[in-house]
């Protein structure tokens, strides 16, 4: 019976092939052989073969061969592309314009961001006072390609002194460089091998920071669950860095950030073993050689501490409150047992910030912004009305400052700024972009469907106005499903440019992420995956049903987890869409833990090692081990850098070589590797740029458009 079912469905898409959006001039591709070795694993007395198992030393000569050679054949590809040039040139033209953030105070100083356009990263300017503004940081200045970015900053206390970090090639290690603010000269030597840290200053002396030990040649081997927190003193050697927590075998955690309390009074200590959960530690840094003190002993919630009045101190955390609420207690009992609720938890998701001696509580009301302002007593004092229906950001600040700034945004809105009295619930518009796209002429609609098994999910759906419903939309169903992270509306300059094209955008908040707090998060993790693909194949279903477009016009995109998401798909409905688009994708989930940073994610995931059911559920999905022979997949774009050391390139190195050795029928299953470059973070606009120039037109192309859409009434040819 299995056989019958895999022939009549690779029929269905043989003949799905014959219509009218047939790939106008088929592109032949010469395809590298990527050779195959007897290796294989063996999980609970079951072999998994694992031919290509070579691809994941990616710095040995053979494989920089093999990207070299897959890179020409997709570029040879992608270079016939008629339009690739023109959706180039208009990503260009509506990408410059100028982008600035929201000030902040630092010192004697008031620095902000300015983008002139096509700058490859954000300038920071400061002035005093009144005073005339002047340049204080210029990433681009880093290095004459751009592979150099700038990571995060933290001035000190008194605003003198900033020390600043920077990735190279998009690595995830990071260096930091520590400056003078006055003179703008680094003052000490640069500090290395640094991960997943923040810089957080006590007083003006030093800061702390958190690492691994990096390892000696292959990225692979990091020792990911014995990270360190260290001080590093001002005036000293990093060799001299004081070790403040971790690296005992007792203490084996993945993740551990260090932050110093605003008032100088508390050093916050907040350890996890994965992606989600933390314990959470406290010490008083006004007392001299005071002992660490345990708030919470276990990663049964997610906890932190978001303010103090002296020694009262406020949290938000979802222990016994799955969608999170703020409490208060005394730093001398500060357990679970003495927490008082300050702000209660609601059946909509918290997330507050501090700002001016206030809370900032927003909330996500089906993935739109509500805020509500409170005092630290608990006190309610407005609704924050916000300029429309998107995602606001921001409202934080120092507990002095009665202005702050807030964000807002939707999918066909770009980000303004708005300048907020903190006091009288004021604002004004302090900056809104001057760009070369009318926001008057789309539209944003929320619909609700229902998954496979009954649960209704909430999708955004985003196009031009007067839109035909008649199946023939260029459609990108865009998803992550993971790790409890929100997809809130927000402006992009590509889906911009998708949807000139008459193209919709469709984003559903499927389970995995956030948007409905704890309870929604599980319900997509582990052994409960499954509910994030259906929710996904949902949507394209709906999508389908209702005719805004059709198998022939949809296209499958995500990145990260969201490339699983679309590997996962595309593998089990290879007839669902017409393009799949997986960027830097988790997709070979037997292994996965054993790269970098990926033990890390088994809270989402489970690992193959866990118990054979775990084992069995991963494999049973896992896009590596999940492409068949005979079955037509849909057009397939993956997308990779060279030295991304978060998700490593070997997942869509094996993905890619599985799908070109058994691929049924024409659709074209290439590799865009990008070199010297990382997980996304810090990539330069002109690289950005040329990457979607590719992604879009490779789409169009492949759902039968001879010209951009925008340009001709006759969409394709048929």
């Amino acid at each position: 019976m299995k056989k019958i079912v895999i022939s009549l469905l690779s029929l269905f898409i043989f003949a799905s092939c014959k219509n009218e959006n047939t790939t106008p001039n088929p592109i032949a591709v010469n395809y590298p052989v990527t050779k195959t070795v007897d290796t294989a694993n063996t999980f609970f007395g079951v072999e998994v073969k694992d031919p290509y198992r070579w691809l994941e030393d990616d710095r040995s000569p053979e494989t920089e061969t093999w990207v070299k050679t897959q890179n020409e054949a997709t570029y040879s590809y992608l270079d016939k592309i008629p339009f690739r040039e023109d959706l180039k040139e208009r990503l260009s033209n509506l990408w410059n314009y100028e982008k600035v953030g929201a000030p902040f105070t630092e010192g004697d100083y008031t620095y902000f961001s300015k983008n002139d356009g096509l700058q490859n990263q954000n300038v920071y300017y400061r002035k005093k006072g009144d005073g005339e503004a002047e340049l204080f940081l210029d990433p681009n200045t880093f290095s004459e390609d751009g592979t150099i970015s700038l990571g995060g900053m933290s001035f000190s206390k008194d605003g003198k002194t900033l020390a600043y970090s920077i990735s190279e090639g998009g690595s995830d290690w990071r260096k930091i460089l520590i400056m003078n603010v006055e003179t703008k000269e680094i003052i000490e030597d640069t500090l290395v091998d640094i991960k997943f840290s923040s810089m957080s200053w006590y007083k003006n002396d030093g800061f702390y920071y958190s690492s691994y030990d990096k390892p000696k040649g292959s990225e692979l081997s990091a020792k990911t669950d014995q990270h360190k927190v260290y001080y590093h003193k001002l005036g000293t050697s990093q060799k001299e860095d004081a070790l403040i927590f971790g690296g005992l075998p007792q203490e084996k955690h993945r993740y551990i950030n260090a932050s110093v309390t605003e008032d100088n009074r508390f050093l916050v200590i907040t350890p996890r073993i994965s992606t989600s959960g933390n314990k959470l530690y406290i010490k008083d840094l006004s007392k001299p050689k005071s002992p660490l003190v345990t708030i919470l002993d276990n990663t049964d919630s997610d906890t932190y501490i978001i303010e103090n009045q002296d020694s009262k101190l406020f949290l938000v955390t979802n222990l016994n409150a799955p969608n999170k609420k703020v409490v208060s207690v005394d730093a001398s009992k500060p357990t679970p047992e003495n927490w008082v609720d300050v702000i209660p938890e609601t059946s909509q998701v918290l997330s507050p910030t501090t700002g001016g001696g206030y809370f900032f509580a927003h909330y996500m009301v089906d993935a739109i912004s509500k805020v509500k302002q409170y005092q630290y007593d608990g006190t309610f004092v407005r609704d924050v009305e916000l300029p429309g229906l998107g995602t606001a950001n921001g409202f934080g600040g120092k507990k002095e400052e009665k202005t702050n700034y807030f964000y807002f945004t939707n999918y066909n809105t770009p980000s303004s700024i708005y300048k907020l009295d903190v006091d009288s619930g004021k604002y004004d518009l302090y900056w809104k972009p001057s760009i070369e796209f009318n926001s008057a002429n789309y539209e944003s609609n929320q619909v609700f469907y229902t998954s496979k098994d009954g649960t209704k999910i909430p999708m955004m759906i985003t196009h031009k106005k007067g839109l035909e419903l008649n199946g023939k939309n260029p459609t990108i169903l865009y998803g992550y499903g993971g790790f409890n992270i929100s997809i809130t509306p927000s402006f992009s300059i590509t889906n911009a440019v998708w949807m000139e094209q008459g193209g919709i955008l469709a984003v559903p908040n499927i389970r995995g992420g956030g948007e409905y707090g704890k309870s929604w998060h599980k319900a997509g993790t582990k052994m409960q995956k499954q509910n994030v693909f259906d929710d996904f194949i949902a949507a394209g279903e709906y999508l389908i049903k209702n005719k805004y477009t059709s198998s022939n016009y949809l296209a499958l995109r995500g990145g990260s987890n969201g490339g699983l998401l679309v590997g996962a798909v595309m593998t089990q409905r290879p007839d669902l869409a017409k393009v799949a688009l997986p960027a830097v994708g988790v997709l070979d989930m037997l292994r996965y833990h054993t790269f970098t940073a990926g033990a890390g994610w088994a809270y989402d995931y489970g690992t193959a090692d866990d118990s054979e059911d775990m084992f069995n559920y991963l494999k049973g999905y896992s896009p590596v081990h999940n492409v068949k022979e005979g079955v037509a997949y849909p057009a397939t774009l993956i997308t990779t850098g060279d030295h991304d050391d978060r998700v490593v390139p070997a997942h869509s190195f094996k993905f890619a070589a599985e799908l070109q050795s058994k691929q049924q029928g024409t659709n074209p299953t290439l590799i865009r590797i990008e070199t010297d470059a990382g997980h996304g973070a810090g990539t330069p606009v002109s690289k950005t740029i040329e990457q979607y120039a590719d992604i879009f037109g490779f789409t169009l192309y492949n759902m039968g458009f001879e010209v951009l859409p925008s340009k001709t009434t006759s969409k394709v040819k048929g």
